[in-house]
C-alpha cells in the first residue's frame, strides 16, 4: 500500500498540489484525470521522490523509490546509449540480472540503436520495458498510451491487467478515457491541484459523461459549424 496524507507542493508562491489524501492498495489499478496543468505529473514526481513536498507519503516497502517504476511522459535518455544498454542500466540499478534481453523485447525495438534516435512512441515503450524488467511492486504510468501505435496500446493494456493479477499497484494518467475505463478499478479527478472526486468502476460511464459536458460546454456552438 501507498498512503498519502496532506500532500501539498508549491513552486515559489504558487501552490500546485493542495492537501491530497489517498490510499493506493495492492492489486488495484488507479487512474488520474484532469486538464493540463491540474498537477498530475507533479503529483507523480512527489510520490517518486523527485520533488520536495509538504505532508507524508508512506508505503509497505521502504524506501518507496527503490520499489517504484516511474514512466514519465517524455523519458530521458543519454545521447550515446543504446536501447539494450539502457535496459541493462536500469536492471543493474535494481540488482536484476537479465541474460536473455532480446527475448524480453516484446515491443520489437531496435535495441542496438541509440535510444535518443527513437521516435516518441519507441522511447516510451523502451522506458516501460525497463521498469517492467526491474521487478517493481509499484508502477506510475504518466500517459503510457500517448504517442504509441494501436498494437502497442493493446499490449500495454494487457500488461496492466497482468500487473494487477500479480498483485502490483498501478497508477495511470491518461487523456484517453477509454483506456482508463478498460484498466482501472478507481479513477480520481484532479483540478488545479485538488483531488475533487473519486469514482468507482460502476460509475465510470457517469464520470465520462460529466467530463464530456465540462469539456464541451457550448464551445462547439461558438464555432458556428453548418
Amino acid at each position: 500500500m501507498i498512503s498519502i496524507r496532506n500532500l501539498s507542493k508549491k513552486f515559489g508562491t504558487k501552490e500546485v498540489l493542495h492537501q491530497i489524501q489517498l490510499d493506493y492498495e495492492q492489486g488495484k489499478v488507479y487512474g488520474i484525470v484532469g486538464e493540463n496543468g491540474a498537477g498530475k505529473t507533479t503529483f507523480f514526481r512527489c510520490i517518486a521522490g523527485l520533488e520536495d513536498y509538504e505532508g507524508e507519503i508512506s508505503s509497505d516497502l521502504t524506501p518507496l523509490k527503490n520499489h517504484l517504476g516511474l514512466l514519465l511522459t517524455e523519458p530521458f535518455f543519454f545521447p550515446k546509449i543504446t536501447g539494450k544498454e539502457y535496459l541493462q542500466l536500469l536492471c543493474q540499478a535494481r540488482d536484476v540480472q537479465i541474460s536473455n534481453m532480446e527475448d524480453k523485447n516484446v515491443f520489437d525495438l531496435p535495441l542496438n540503436q541509440y535510444a535518443a534516435t527513437y521516435s516518441t512512441g519507441m522511447k516510451k515503450k523502451l522506458a516501460l520495458t525497463a521498469i517492467l524488467l526491474q521487478g517493481n511492486e509499484y508502477f506510475i504510468l504518466d500517459e503510457p498510451f500517448n504517442g504509441v501505435d494501436i498494437q502497442s496500446n493493446i499490449l500495454i493494456t494487457e500488461i496492466i491487467h497482468q500487473l494487477k493479477a500479480l498483485n502490483k499497484t498501478v497508477i495511470i494518467s491518461s487523456h484517453i478515457f477509454s483506456t482508463l475505463s478498460d484498466t482501472c478499478d478507481e479513477i480520481h479527478v484532479m483540478n488545479q491541484g485538488n483531488l475533487i472526486k473519486s469514482v468507482q468502476k460502476p460509475d465510470f460511464a457517469i464520470l465520462e459523461t460529466e467530463i464530456k459536458q465540462m469539456t464541451l460546454g457550448k464551445k462547439l456552438d461558438k464555432l458556428g459549424l453548418t
